[in-house]
């Protein structure tokens, strides 16, 4: 019950209660980004949500316009060129997720879940296997049990495990927890720095 109606209605009301209290805090950080660099405020980017559907995830600018393709592509590392000025604090406050409470207001996301991939990194749809699959039953999240071990220095096929072990066991504690230790990560700024290429075959 707590996975298929609970977790979407608690997702729904703690979305919406962050929006309004954050709307004039994220007002002003569009408004640096719009001064800061020439560009749109919102970076939107086709990602593999639940059941494999494709849709829009929302991100604060951090980068130059028409740079994510270009210099190290998909990984951003430590000093990349590409991120702006503002880019690099509200990456590293991880600000820069915020926009995606309006994508959990609208379903395509949950507060927890799993980091949805991009449609090609580090594979297409077709790619993954029947067992990896299993972590796309549930709605990608802003954190998620991979993130809370190691986030970005996890290699994928370990961090798609770790993904299908928390869709296999998800519940209210399990998602209590998970929130708690991404804050934790956060403040410390933990595992927040691409340092290389994480894709096996």
């Amino acid at each position: 019950m707590y996975k298929n109606y609970i977790k979407r209605l608690l997702d729904v009301v703690l979305s919406l209660i962050a929006l309004i209290v954050l709307a004039i805090p994220m007002l002003i950080v569009a408004i640096i980004i719009k001064l800061d660099s020439p560009g749109p405020v919102i970076f939107k980017q086709e990602r593999i949500g639940q059941h494999g559907k494709v849709y829009l995830m929302y991100k604060f600018r951090s980068m130059y316009v028409n740079s994510e393709h270009t210099g190290s592509g998909v990984y951003s590392g430590k000093n990349d060129s590409r991120v702006t000025r503002v880019g690099k604090i509200i990456r590293a406050t991880s600000i820069d997720e915020l926009p995606q409470l309006v994508n959990i207001l609208k379903g395509d996301m949950s507060i927890i879940g799993f980091r949805s991939p991009l449609t090609y990194h580090p594979w297409t749809w077709d790619e993954y296997t029947d067992e990896q699959k299993k972590m796309f039953d549930v709605r990608p999240g802003l954190s998620g049990w991979a993130q809370i071990h190691g986030r970005k220095k996890v290699e994928w096929n370990e961090r798609i495990a770790l993904n299908v072990w928390y869709a296999e066991n998800v519940s209210f504690l399990l998602d209590v927890k998970i929130l708690l230790l991404t804050i934790v990560k956060v403040i410390k700024n933990e595992d927040n720095v691409s340092e290389g290429e994480t894709v096996k075959k």
